[in-house]
């Protein structure tokens, strides 16, 4: 039989949908692209902001029309907006056969057999399941590269955000899982880790009683085969100088991180239920760049937070240009139900979010394409994602960028590369988030 999978929102969640296709590879399904062949379809949906939401509801309509048409006979929810909105989607969604929450994804074997029989299934998990493991999981990334998760949940409850509600509290993975996962992974042919949760600075706080991102980062150096190391979602206020230091002296970890500030207004930040301000977010940063000179830093910011005034979107703006993060997004505030921040007064409204978001990406590209014009003349090694149609180029990412979120380094050569190959590149080229560059030697 034949399984459509679709994973929409965050790597996190698509750790999740991996995990749910190894299971299904292991009973024997194929998986297909093509929703005219499906047998069965699979939605991992989002709905961490509204437009997320949105893709997911769409993308249900979309799939039902082939579950109400066929060949497909069962048509599985799960993810975010199943966990959140369960009883909203079997009521308004009749061509849906089964619903899962976020922790039910080793029941997914158990809900294709029963909608096959013609049943209709539902299974919701314990938020505080304590985390593992996983068994079986099919790498979706091309194979050179993979997430790995290593805590679930989240206790920070900022004010903007639903995710604890939805994902449930802090819950590491232990050290030793992680280890063996990654040992699995490189056996799969993964060169670069990519370490992710919703925070991962927190990491081993509930096993340990202690932060052990550090301490996970340099047994993961350990392992054999792995090249590349990298890390997402670090909170600055959580960064000290065990983690700086385990990024600067571990030979595979990449010297970049992401550390997402969201504002910089000490008051903006106290009322997104942030803990931090202005002053340690610049510490945090002065500390970074004087342990680790090289170091790419990325970050996120939220445009038009409930009361956010013109003079602090200001701020904003001066701030960026002064620390000139390497990489930076910029988001619209989402006002999500059931959020401290959606009964907040003084909500911006939209028009003025989306010209403050075309500031701050406006001032970001002059910074990023000053940055990369600095690397015109050095080499750097580039990892080669794939070929250029009909050129003699290939797509690469350097140590300074994360797939699907930073920019490329175009290699032009007559060479036959491979994805996951590693070349030295000397760059000859920028533009305002990619490279351009070719192999170093010739």
């Amino acid at each position: 039989m034949k399984v459509l999978f679709i994973s929409l929102g965050c790597d996190k969640n698509l750790v999740d949908s991996e995990y749910m296709l190894g299971n299904l590879a292991k009973h024997q399904f194929e998986v297909t692209d093509d929703e005219s062949e499906a047998d069965v379809i699979v939605i991992n949906t989002c709905c961490f902001i509204h437009d997320a939401e949105e893709e997911s509801i769409q993308t249900i309509l979309e799939m039902s029309a082939w579950r109400a048409k066929g060949p497909c006979r069962a048509l599985i929810v799960c993810g975010c907006l199943a966990q959140r909105d369960r009883e909203e989607i079997m009521e308004e969604f009749p061509e849906v056969d089964a619903v899962l929450g976020t922790k039910s994804t080793e029941d997914i074997i158990d809900a294709v057999g029963r909608t096959l029989d013609g049943q209709k299934y539902e299974s919701y998990q314990s938020l505080d399941k304590t985390e593992k493991h996983a068994a079986v999981r099919s790498i979706s990334t091309g194979g050179h590269y993979a997430y790995l998760k290593i805590a679930e949940g989240c206790d920070r409850r900022c004010t903007y955000c639903v995710i604890p509600s939805i994902r449930g509290p802090y819950r590491s993975v232990p050290v030793e899982d992680l280890l063996s996962e990654a040992e699995e992974l490189v056996l799969q042919g993964v060169k670069e880790l990519i370490l992710v949760a919703q925070e991962t600075t927190w990491y081993g706080m509930d096993l340990y009683g202690e932060r052990s991102l550090a301490r996970l980062l340099r047994q993961l150096n350990e392992i054999d085969g792995i090249c590349w190391i990298r890390l997402l979602y670090c909170y600055p206020e959580e960064i000290g100088d065990d983690l700086i230091d385990a990024i600067r002296d571990c030979e595979h970890v990449c010297h970049y991180i992401d550390l997402p500030i969201q504002h910089c207004n000490t008051q903006i930040l106290k009322r997104m239920g942030r803990r931090t301000d202005k002053e340690s977010i610049l510490a945090c940063i002065a500390s970074l760049r004087e342990k680790i000179p090289d170091i790419a830093l990325r970050t996120t910011v939220i445009c038009g937070f409930p009361g956010e005034t013109d003079e602090q979107h200001k701020e904003l703006l001066a701030f960026i240009d002064e620390t000139e993060f390497d990489r930076l997004g910029a988001f619209c505030y989402s006002r999500e139900e059931n959020t401290i921040a959606a009964q907040f007064p003084d909500q911006i409204d939209e028009d003025t979010k989306l010209l403050w978001q075309e500031d701050v990406m406006e001032l970001q590209s002059e910074v990023s394409l000053d940055k990369n014009e600095e690397m015109i003349g050095q080499r750097i090694t580039v990892m080669i994602e794939g070929k250029v149609a009909d050129e003699n180029a290939y797509i690469g990412r350097s140590y300074r960028d994360a797939p699907d979120v930073d920019g490329y380094v175009f290699v032009e050569t007559d060479k036959l590369l491979m994805s996951g190959d590693f070349v030295e590149v000397q760059i000859t080229g920028a533009y305002e988030y990619d490279l351009i560059g070719k192999p170093a030697g010739g």
